[in-house]
């Protein structure tokens, strides 16, 4: 049995593999995920404290250890002291691979989300990873779609060309707020960091039929709700990349749920806080990451979690170039 005590080193878990039926084999091809046999790996949560699905630590004195129990026992070693209000773990991390198109969907504010779901609100953000030749993206509703012509769009099964579309760029950044209506394209596999949520209402779903034969549900009286008609359409975010020793930093999302950035490295950068959490995410290329006593090697498409208490680890690419992408939550949180 793992000791709750034990010294606290960057912490890696288990993939939780989701089987959705729009998903494809890439999670297992490109990002080595233990999806076995299974013929529509949808999406692996990285970190989750989001009701039975708990990360459990995969290897070190901690392993077997699940990041609810360390939230309960080691608050602060873990989140630092400037989330000790906190009860849960505040972000999700997953990769989601789509074969076909996800349903066209909204996610609720935090007081929608209680009210509605029994859940948090969800806000997230996504990296796209890997794209099909001529893949998009929906995000956003186009400019003057009203709630009205939403409402008949749905009646009519006319959705698509109300939805802001845009092309699935390997590397952009999208920031998906709460009440955007979104759908990831078929062909598109992106990396997401989200609040911990799982509060998703769907408003079109493609025609499409359930394993059983029968149309999935819909939730059209939360998703219109939910829906932020006057925020339009929403765009990658393209920062300007600058210089830093180890390599070049990017600013991506910020938000008061978490702050993105990128890291393109070819030497050795410093990574993580003394006062709160860091999650790092291996976009391209293998990286080294090194702690006082420990270190490991972070693959393509793996992600860690760098507890506060060990303030700060260095990290490098192992062949010439990696790129990563960091993450903390803001002190307003």
């Amino acid at each position: 049995m793992p000791t709750i005590s034990a010294v606290m080193h960057p912490l890696r878990f288990e993939p939780i593999i989701k089987q959705l039926i729009w998903g494809g084999k890439r999670l297992g091809s490109l990002l080595h995920k233990p999806i076995g046999n299974a013929p529509f790996s949808g999406e692996s949560w990285e970190v989750s404290d989001h009701r039975s699905d708990v990360s459990v630590v995969a290897e070190g004195a901690l392993s077997g250890t699940t990041l609810r129990d360390l939230i309960h026992h080691r608050k602060e070693d873990l989140l630092g002291k400037a989330f000790t209000h906190l009860e849960q773990f505040p972000l999700l991390v997953k990769y989601i691979d789509a074969r076909e198109t996800l349903s066209v969907q909204v996610h609720p504010n935090d007081e929608q989300g209680h009210r509605l779901a029994n859940d948090n609100g969800k806000t997230e953000t996504w990296i796209v990873v890997d794209a099909e030749p001529g893949s998009v993206i929906y995000v956003g509703l186009n400019e003057g779609i009203t709630r009205e012509m939403f409402i008949d769009a749905i009646a009519t099964g006319e959705v698509e060309p109300l939805l802001h579309k845009i092309p699935a760029v390997v590397g952009d950044c999208i920031l998906v707020p709460a009440g955007i209506v979104h759908a990831i394209g078929a062909g598109v596999m992106v990396a997401e960091i989200q609040q911990m949520s799982n509060a998703t209402f769907r408003v079109f779903d493609w025609n499409r039929l359930d394993a059983d034969g029968k149309p999935r549900d819909l939730h059209i009286s939360q998703a219109l709700e939910s829906i932020n008609f006057e925020a339009g359409p929403v765009n990658p975010i393209r920062g300007v990349s600058e210089p830093v020793p180890g390599g070049t930093k990017q600013r991506l999302s910020h938000t008061e749920y978490f702050s993105l950035h990128r890291f393109d490295l070819d030497g050795t950068i410093k990574i993580g806080r003394d006062d709160r959490f860091t999650i790092v995410m291996a976009l391209d290329g293998e990286i080294d990451v090194r702690s006082a006593d420990y270190s490991l090697i972070l693959r393509q498409g793996e992600t860690l979690l760098l507890p506060a208490c060990l303030n700060v680890c260095d990290v490098s690419p192992v062949a010439r170039h990696a790129k990563v992408v960091t993450c903390v939550v803001p002190s307003f949180v």
